[in-house]
């Protein structure tokens, strides 16, 4: 009896030890790790807090990805920098059309509504519509419709020069969405967990942008209407401003967490070859509330 005693003393400290709620940040890279270790799959994670940025966490972080829907993030950066050149403004009318050029052999094709996660916009083809509109659509319910004629206004390789002067080297913008020719050719949006935590460093402390710009596109990135990742498990109206992004076997989500007591981090979670899209759900919503409660127990 007293042997099971002090066996079940033993157990009792050895759990009250484990980093549920990570102190240090070798814990909570530890706690990351086993986590996505019961995944099937490849996973990259980028964690950076925005205000030490000793506290840092990498996994497979110079690894490239299919961007699926986080290359959105991009474009819309990259068209508030040509309305701050003077191009025209975001509030601008644009007509909402169709039809899209294949970067392969310049065929041409057009964007399905039932495939598309937001619909609305094809009621206004052949119609003007804003910009910031189509932006907000892109960004919040994911428009394929919205990223392919903003993509052909603004031009995708601008989108990629301009990742390069933030120093997100491996981010490729190199068409829009639905390019099945080009998919098959091997010629897809690509990108690194560790640069698209460049990109929202940049986003949330940089100089590309003026501050009003930044913040009207973190505002838009705060409404994101898809949230079965990073928001599920973090505590009710926790401010994150963030994008995600899916296709067969891949799942992401990428943005920025913030604290209550206005602290604020980074997190990238990408993946592929990941067929089990509930468990990769799950892991990310996980993975996000260590990295907050890592974050509070600071």
């Amino acid at each position: 009896m007293r042997s099971l005693s002090f066996l079940l003393l033993f157990c009792f400290l050895i759990s009250c030890s484990s980093p549920q709620h990570p102190e240090t940040l070798p814990e909570l890279e530890n706690l990351i790790n086993t986590r996505v270790s019961e995944l099937e799959g490849t996973f990259g994670i980028s964690f950076k807090s925005l205000q030490d940025p000793d506290l840092v966490i990498s996994i497979n972080e110079d690894e490239r990805f299919h961007a699926a829907s986080t290359m959105k993030t991009p474009v819309i950066m990259e068209l508030y920098r040509q309305a701050e050149q003077g191009r025209f403004s975001v509030q601008d009318s644009i007509t909402v059309q169709n039809e899209f050029v294949s970067i392969v052999d310049s065929s041409t094709f057009k964007m399905s509504v039932s495939e598309d996660s937001e619909q609305d916009l094809y009621s206004l083809l052949g119609k003007k519509t804003s910009l910031y509109h189509l932006a907000y659509e892109m960004i919040t319910r994911s428009s394929n419709l919205a990223t392919n004629i903003l993509i052909d206004f603004l031009d995708a390789k601008k989108v990629t020069t301009t990742m390069r002067e933030i120093g997100a080297d491996s981010i490729e913008v190199l068409r829009g969405v639905e390019d099945i020719k080009a998919y098959e050719a091997g010629l897809s949006n690509t990108t690194t967990p560790k640069d698209l935590r460049i990109m929202y460093e940049e986003l949330a402390k940089g100089d590309l942008l003026t501050e009003e710009s930044k913040q009207e596109i973190l505002s838009i990135l705060k409404q994101q209407k898809y949230n079965d990742m990073f928001p599920v498990k973090l505590p009710e109206d926790t401010p994150i401003a963030h994008k995600t992004g899916w296709i067969t076997n891949v799942h992401h989500d990428s943005g920025i967490i913030y604290m209550p007591d206005g602290d604020a981090f980074v997190l990238v979670f990408l993946s592929k070859n990941a067929p089990n899209r509930e468990a990769v759900l799950e892991a990310s919503a996980d993975i996000a509330r260590y990295c907050y409660d890592f974050m509070s127990n600071r």
